[in-house]
Formats: C-alpha cells, structure tokens, sequence
C-alpha cells in the first residue's frame, strides 16, 4: 500500500527544503564577506591627519603613526585624546563595513544563529 501525502504536504516540504538551501548559501556568503573583512586593513587619520591609525577588520591594532610636532611632552592629554579618537573611528569604520557587507547579503534581514 503506497501512503499518501496530504494535497498541498510536498510543496511545503519542497518550499522549506528551498529555504533551508537560500539560507546555508547565505551563511557560506556571509563567512566569506568576514573572512575578507578581516584581512582587509583600514586607516584612518585624525588631527589634521597628525595621527594616522591602522588596524585590520579583525581589529587587530596594526601601527599608530604620529607626526613630531604633535609631540609635546607639555600636553600628553592632547596626543591621548587624538589616539583615543583614531582607534574609535578605525573602529567604526570597520564596524559600518562589516554592517554594510552583512546587510548586502541578508537583504537586511537579521537572522539570530546564521553569524
């Protein structure tokens, strides 16, 4: 006796087999994207660029290049707070990259569990 589906059963098994499909091809596009973030190096400047920060997009701090005249043992807070501001930026920026590629690929949808 051959058993038979309820009218309607195999295109439901067939659409969630599809989707299932869309969202693994998804998630390999995603890991992709990341993996090409992270070797990627971002650089910013800040200060007239007198502090020029680098830095990958697994944010591994790279190099912090500063230029002489910002020197000035008399003001360290100001070579502090330009540092502070150069890492921040790089940060974002890496962060809005990351958002962007990932948004690009999910069609803005934000899936809990695919990354």
């Amino acid at each position: 006796m051959k058993a038979r589906l309820p009218e309607g059963f195999g295109g439901k098994a067939q659409n969630m087999n599809s989707m299932i499909k869309q969202a693994q091809k998804m998630q390999e596009e995603m890991e992709k994207a990341q993996e090409e973030i992270k070797q990627k190096e971002y650089t910013t400047t800040v200060g007239g660029g007198a502090v020029e920060i680098m830095m990958t997009g697994d944010k591994v701090l790279k190099s912090i290049k500063l230029k002489p005249e910002i020197v000035d043992p008399e003001d360290i807070e100001m070579l502090e707070d330009l540092i502070v501001s150069g890492v921040n930026e790089v940060l974002r920026t890496v962060e809005a990259e990351t958002e962007q590629k990932m948004n690009e690929i999910s069609g803005g949808i934000n899936i809990p569990g695919l990354l």
